[in-house]
């Protein structure tokens, strides 16, 4: 089982942001939308870029190098060129951290 694994403070992360981590190799992007964090592979599913650094609006992040758009609370695609879902992870906050953690292993 994966341990979770500190992103941020959870009062420091505001609405809208997304910050990115690692977890085991894998690139992670977390999400606070209306004070609900989330997180997904950072990775679009149409080509394998990287999903942070696309527009936020919402609870939707648009890819930026082709436009796919994703739900970041449930990973699935809003339009193309992307028509499978991103894989998303558990979140939590724990004495005020935001945690993340890959439980595909579990």
């Amino acid at each position: 089982m994966s341990d979770w694994i500190d992103v941020a403070p959870a009062a420091g992360f505001s609405g809208g942001l997304c910050r990115k981590v690692d977890i085991e190799g894998v690139s992670v992007a977390v999400f606070n939308v209306d004070g609900g964090f989330f997180a997904l592979e950072d990775v679009c599913t149409h080509d394998g870029g990287e999903l942070t650094g696309g527009r936020i609006e919402g609870e939707v992040i648009e890819c930026p190098r082709h436009g796919a758009r994703f739900n970041v609370k449930t990973g699935e695609v809003l339009a193309p060129p992307a028509y499978e879902p991103v894989p998303t992870l558990p979140v939590r906050v724990h004495e005020g951290i935001v945690q993340v953690r890959d439980d595909r292993w579990d």
